[in-house]
């Protein structure tokens, strides 16, 4: 059945500034609005559970828009059911300053769930926040009082299903049976270059039944069967659901209907005439928006006040009926950590023989388990390297919602975008893992991840030649420096089994962006302590392990992670050659550089140019802390296959040569 008057009118509205929006920027994307402007109109008016005038209230539906490039209908959506964002955003849609950028930015924009725009990411993301509700629900709902309840929807295009992550991601999903994860499939058959048969011609309604989705097919500009495609759709709980919404892209545009030419380049002056004549629309007019359509978008004010607010009835019941439940939801949800964190943390006594970082890693999930009981994680098929599973609550699987160790499988990406949905979602403190050198697989989104400013926690391990005999294709070499290159992004390289503890410490108290905890396969010696140097100065992000007996120290050996105890070694052996060395632990850069100066000058003093640092990666970058006149011991070709301590001395990562550089 065709919509009803007013209902076109409204969808009609939502192209219409679209298209004069991307016009006036000449720039954008016009052709996925106009195509899915009428289902995005029944999804965001008939079931999408959300509050205009609190877009962050807890128990909202998320809407994820997947295919970012179409940005500017979120925009419309968001302007015209009442949120912060004014017409004179919309006009200035891509220009410097505004809320409105080419692509949606999470932080940026009131309502707009995640960042997007990289194809895939969205589809990603949006099972992690599926997963947090999955997990948040089974946790904490009772008979009757239901204060978890709600859906992830998202608009996903030809490109996201083309992307590798969304097969990593439906298959994850399609396992875990995410009832409450509703995708809308854009079926444009168009992508940039051209028809998709060029490049795309897989049978996407088979793919996805495979992958134990619910999928209906329907006609993306058919309001009756756009609205019973999503009734059917929630009401099939055990397993996510896509709907294929067959769509015309740049819809009814004359010229450019159906056509490449709509995708990513504005209609043209002329093309907008003829498209809001077809629209029975003024064609003079630009940024026009009905009286009678803003009234009807703009029901969902009060909808979603009146939605709001029978949930806070909802959670002060469950408050009153569940004492001690509704203060850990309401801690879970302000993510409040417990004041006993620190006393929690193990203390490892000095052990020459040591541990592997990952393993104390393990040890301090498992210390801290109890009092952070929203801590949620998992690895992507690793979880007897990574140490990385929490022990006594199983597995997150269909038949247990609230088991916590998460087994992603093997599919990194698809991991790093769950670990930013759950992150985005609230209410859990996530984290994923596996092995450093498979950064390479979710580098996209721990970019994201540093972009949107989430506190996604990555555990890496493995994190050198250290891990011996996998050989080159396990062992990182340039992944340190690359990494450290992304903005926002915390790298934390811990050097014994007590600063792993304050790693972790540091990575649960970091909510401005993601941390990434690199570790070893290999023990390593646990080392002294003191007031002095104690392993809580890992927050400093560098300090003096052991300094030299002058004021002002020969030589200045900086360490990080297994190679902190080499620097140990090395200033013992140049005490004997009369060299007064200072050993400075440095785990991570990002720390370091947001101290004050005062304490960057007391711990790597400028008069001191004898410099030598000691990591087993790239030396690429370290010039910024030893100046042109230290020396970088690290390597700087590919690995070989051998036991690591072979491979350490071939590649001259020793004492002894700390020793030779430190005494040139």
């Amino acid at each position: 059945m065709p919509a009803s008057k007013l209902d076109q009118l409204c969808v009609n509205t939502i192209r219409t500034l679209s298209i004069d929006a991307v016009e006036k920027a000449n720039s954008g994307h016009p052709g996925m609005p106009m195509g899915m402007a009428d289902a995005s109109y029944v999804l965001w008016t008939k079931f999408l559970k959300h509050n205009p005038k609190n877009p962050n209230w807890f128990d909202r539906d998320r809407f994820i828009l997947s295919a970012g490039h179409g940005s500017m209908l979120i925009y419309s959506l968001l302007h015209l059911t009442g949120y912060e964002v004014s017409l004179e955003e919309i006009k200035n849609f891509r220009q410097m300053g505004s809320i409105t950028p080419g692509h949606p930015e999470y932080g940026m924009t009131p309502g707009v769930e995640t960042t997007t725009g990289p194809l895939g990411q969205g589809f990603g993301t949006g099972v992690g926040m599926a997963m947090a509700e999955h997990f948040m629900s089974a946790k904490f709902n009772k008979e009757g009082h239901n204060i978890v309840d709600h859906y992830t929807y998202a608009i996903v295009s030809d490109g996201d299903l083309m992307e590798g992550v969304s097969h990593e991601a439906a298959s994850m999903a399609g396992h875990m049976g995410l009832g409450k994860l509703i995708y809308l499939y854009d079926s444009n058959s168009i992508s940039i270059e051209g028809s998709t048969d060029l490049a795309f011609t897989e049978d996407v309604p088979k793919r996805f039944e495979s992958y134990n989705w619910h999928v209906v097919e329907i006609d993306g500009h058919n309001h009756d069967e756009i609205t019973a495609a999503i009734e059917e759709a929630q009401s099939v709980t055990d397993k996510p659901s896509i709907i294929v919404c067959t769509t015309h892209i740049g819809y009814g545009s004359p010229n450019k209907q159906d056509s490449e030419s709509s995708h990513g380049s504005p209609l043209g002056e002329e093309e907008i005439k003829l498209t809001k004549e077809a629209y029975g629309w003024d064609p003079d007019k630009k940024f026009f928006i009905p009286e009678e359509a803003l009234a009807k978008f703009r029901e969902e004010q009060e909808k979603g006040e009146k939605a709001e607010n029978t949930w806070k009835e909802e959670v002060a019941a469950y408050e009153k009926a569940y004492t001690e439940e509704g203060k850990i939801f309401k801690a879970w949800v302000n993510r409040d950590l417990s004041s006993d964190l620190e006393s929690k943390l193990p203390v490892f006594e000095e052990d020459a023989k040591g541990m592997a970082s990952r393993a104390a890693s393990g040890k301090v999930i498992n210390a801290i388990k109890e009092i952070i009981p929203n801590l949620f994680g998992g690895s992507a098929d690793l979880g007897g390297s990574t140490k990385t599973d929490i022990d006594g609550y199983g597995s997150y699987l269909p038949g247990n919602p609230t088991g916590r160790t998460i087994h992603y499988g093997v599919r990194e990406h698809a991991m790093g975008a769950a670990v930013n949905g759950m992150a985005l979602h609230g209410g859990l403190v996530p984290y994923g893992a596996t092995f450093f050198v498979f950064t390479d697989y979710m580098r996209p989104a721990i970019r994201l991840a540093g972009l949107m400013k989430v506190p996604s926690i990555f555990v890496l391990t493995h994190d050198s030649i250290g891990l011996g005999e996998d050989g080159p294709t396990h062992q990182p070499i340039e992944h340190l420096a690359s990494l450290r290159a992304m903005p926002n992004i915390t790298i934390l390289r811990p050097g014994d089994a007590n600063e792993t503890s304050h790693a972790w410490k540091a990575a649960l108290e970091n909510t401005t962006g993601p941390t990434l905890l690199v570790l070893t396969r290999q023990n390593l010696p646990t080392l002294s302590r003191s007031d002095e140097n104690s392993a809580s100065l890992v927050s400093k992000g560098a300090y003096i392990y052991s300094d030299a007996e002058k004021e002002v120290p020969d030589a200045i050996l900086i360490g990080t992670g297994s190679e902190l105890h080499l620097a140990v070694e090395a200033k013992a052996k140049l005490a004997d050659k009369g060299i007064d060395a200072r050993v400075v632990s440095m785990p991570s850069w990002e720390l370091f550089e947001k101290q004050d100066a005062s304490y960057k000058e007391s711990v790597l003093p400028k008069a001191v140019t004898n410099r030598v640092s000691i990591e087993a990666g790239a030396t690429f970058g370290w010039e910024r802390y030893i100046g042109s006149e230290g020396t970088a011991i690290g390597l700087n070709s590919f690995g070989e296959s051998a036991p690591y301590e072979e491979l350490f001395e071939h590649f001259g990562i020793t004492t002894d040569a700390i020793v030779e550089a430190a005494a040139k």
